[in-house]
């Protein structure tokens, strides 16, 4: 697979199930997102966004798939993710209708390139 590294940082913010999705999450960036279930508010966003007193995670760095994968493809993230938790490494998954990016923690930036390399992935 080929991957992308995206920036800015990013936070992943958990609000109430019944939320409404805020304002200063919706700014245009490289990526945006947003899930509610009925147990929470999930929204993923640039971490300069977060006001304070929002619960979050982060910083991570999203690391892109090339896309578009067919639906039919079988294995895409095991290819990604094993090698990454046999390091060690922590994840964030992401999947839209086209790809799928991998949330990760920018201390461990250099380590996932890495891992991934080795693991025959080509990471930009």
């Amino acid at each position: 697979m080929r991957l992308t590294w995206l920036e800015p940082p990013f936070s992943v913010c958990r609000l109430p199930a019944r939320a409404a999705i805020p304002a200063w999450s919706a700014q245009p960036g490289a990526f945006f997102c947003v899930v509610r279930t009925t147990d929470e508010l999930s929204i993923v966003c640039e971490q300069r966004l977060v006001p304070a007193g929002v619960q979050a995670e982060g910083p991570f760095l999203a690391l892109k798939v090339a896309g578009p994968l067919h639906f039919s493809l079988v294995g895409v993230l095991a290819s990604l993710l094993d090698p990454i938790a046999q390091a060690g490494i922590s994840v964030f998954v992401v999947s839209t209708f086209d790809t799928d990016y991998l949330l990760v923690s920018t201390v461990d930036r250099d380590s996932a390139t890495k891992v991934l390399i080795a693991a025959g992935h080509s990471v930009e």
